[in-house]
C-alpha cells in the first residue's frame, strides 16, 4: 500500500505541475497508426545512426563481393556468420526483455487500479456501516449516504480519467446535491 501511495503521489505531482506522466497515443481506426507517430517515438533519434550503419554495411558488402580476393585478405568469412549470430541473439534478447517489461508494467497498472477500487469499496463500506442507526436522524443519515455514494462515484471517475487518455467520459451516479461551482471546478 505504501508503494501504491508513493506512485500515486508522484503521478499527481507530475500532473499538477503540468508534466505529462504518459504520452497519449491514438491507436487510430485499425489500432496500428500510433506506430508511425513521431511524437513519443525513438524512431527519429534512431534513424541517423541506423542509416549510417546501413550505408557502411551496404558499401562493405559491395566492395567485398566485387573481388573475392578481398575476402581472403580481410579474413572475413566464417567470422562474419558468428558476428551476425551474436548480433541476432542480442537483438532478440533485447526485444523479448523490453516486451516483457512493458507487459509487466501494464499488468501492474491494471492490478493497482483494481486494488484502488477495492480499497475505496472497503472505505465506503466502513463509512456506511458506522452511520448512526438512531431513528431520529434517519433522514439525515439517508441523505449523507446518498451524498457519499455520489462522491465516491465521482472520485473513481476522476481517478480513471486521470490514468486514461483523457478523451473518454466516465459515467457517474447522479450529481444532485453537490454544489454547482464545485462541479465546475472539477470539470475545469
Amino acid at each position: 500500500l505504501k508503494r501504491f501511495r508513493a506512485k500515486l503521489e508522484r503521478a499527481s505531482r507530475q500532473s499538477c505541475l503540468g508534466l505529462s506522466a504518459m504520452i497519449p497515443y491514438d491507436p487510430g481506426k485499425y489500432g496500428i497508426t500510433f506506430i508511425f507517430a513521431l511524437r513519443g517515438s525513438v524512431f527519429p533519434r534512431a534513424m541517423v545512426p541506423g542509416l549510417i550503419a546501413a550505408t557502411i554495411a551496404v558499401t562493405l558488402h559491395h566492395v567485398l563481393r566485387m573481388d573475392p580476393s578481398y575476402l581472403d585478405i580481410s579474413g572475413v568469412g566464417d567470422g562474419a556468420t558468428n558476428v551476425l549470430s551474436g548480433f541476432s541473439f542480442i537483438l532478440g534478447f533485447s526485444i523479448v526483455f523490453r516486451s516483457q517489461q512493458a507487459y509487466s508494467r501494464w499488468w501492474e497498472g491494471g492490478t493497482l487500479l483494481q486494488q484502488l477500487r477495492g480499497e475505496w469499496f472497503n472505505s465506503y463500506s466502513c463509512l456506511i456501516a458506522f452511520c448512526n442507526a438512531d431513528q431520529a436522524k434517519r433522514d439525515e443519515v439517508h441523505k449523507f449516504q446518498h451524498q457519499l455514494v455520489r462522491m465516491f462515484s465521482l472520485l473513481y471517475a476522476c481517478a480513471l480519467q486521470q490514468v486514461s487518455d483523457g478523451e473518454k467520459k466516465y459515467q457517474v451516479i447522479d450529481l444532485s446535491g453537490l454544489e454547482h461551482d464545485k462541479i465546475k471546478y472539477l470539470q475545469g
